[in-house]
């Protein structure tokens, strides 16, 4: 049976990009136009597996796809760090002085800013999906019309690319999860990465402990994220990402954490895709 992959967007946006490049089998994909339809996907299990963005280099956390991950008990089994390039894709034959409106989503309008303050005549005009815009484009052969999407848009809705990595950071990368309801997965010995939430009170000094237990097991912290607890004041969430070089240093840190903290709780055991 093949594997059907759910993501968020349609073919030619970036979380296409990378279920491509993180799944070497032949797989179905189940293309959903928010988060939490990509969880409901995983959930009714239409989609076996789904990919998700958590975080960028420049823009930070996506905050509510942790909560989404922890509130329906989705499991990371992966992830992928994707070079966000962006790049200004128009029908054939049109040249940038024939363009008057670039239309794309609000981010990539925004981290495209610079580039486009060279070209006043252009309008930019929001949209709700960068591969979508591409798609229309196409399909309506729209002249004077431009896209900002990925290669992948271009090669794939056969548009030309008029100017390629159109952003002004050039260093913008996402790190994107694979998601399923069970995380049975790898086995021990090829996992090196975890992701682990739990909840602290405000007492003094009890997040430098747990910090110091996780120095103390050899785990190297690479992401603590914070969440205020609704309804309980002073009282907070942590999702935290550790990479660690031998699965027992990390199981014995995760049996003394779970002591420690209340509501411990492992999101996912993978391998770390920044190797």
């Amino acid at each position: 049976m093949e594997t059907k992959i759910a993501i968020q967007g349609i073919k030619g946006s970036f979380h296409h990009q990378v279920a491509q490049e993180y799944f070497n089998q032949e797989y179905d994909m189940d293309e959903c136009m928010s988060f939490d339809d990509v969880v409901k996907s995983l959930l009714e299990s239409k989609a076996q597996k789904g990919v998700m963005a958590l975080e960028n280099s420049i823009a930070g956390s996506i905050i509510p796809n942790y909560a989404l991950i922890d509130r329906n008990n989705l499991h990371i089994i992966g992830e992928h760090y994707l070079d966000i390039h962006m790049n200004l894709m128009v029908l054939k034959g049109q040249k940038i002085e024939d363009i008057t409106e670039v239309h794309s989503h609000p981010i990539a309008l925004l981290q495209c800013a610079v580039f486009f303050s060279q070209y006043p005549h252009i309008k930019l005009v929001e949209s709700g999906d960068t591969a979508e815009t591409a798609r229309r484009i196409q399909e309506q052969q729209l002249k004077g019309i431009g896209a900002v999407a990925a290669p992948i848009a271009a090669k794939l809705y056969d548009l030309e690319i008029l100017a390629a990595g159109i952003h002004t950071i050039q260093s913008n990368k996402t790190r994107f999860v694979i998601v399923k309801t069970q995380n049975k997965e790898l086995p021990k010995e090829e996992i090196n990465k975890a992701s682990i939430k739990f909840e602290l009170d405000d007492t003094a000094g009890s997040l430098a402990t747990v910090l110091n237990v996780m120095n103390n097991c050899k785990l190297s912290l690479t992401k603590i994220q914070s969440m205020p607890i609704i309804e309980q004041p002073f009282q907070y969430s942590f999702f935290v990402d550790v990479i660690f070089e031998k699965y027992k240093h990390y199981e014995k840190a995760k049996n003394i954490l779970a002591l420690m903290t209340t509501h411990f709780k492992v999101l996912g055991e993978y391998k770390n895709g920044r190797l």
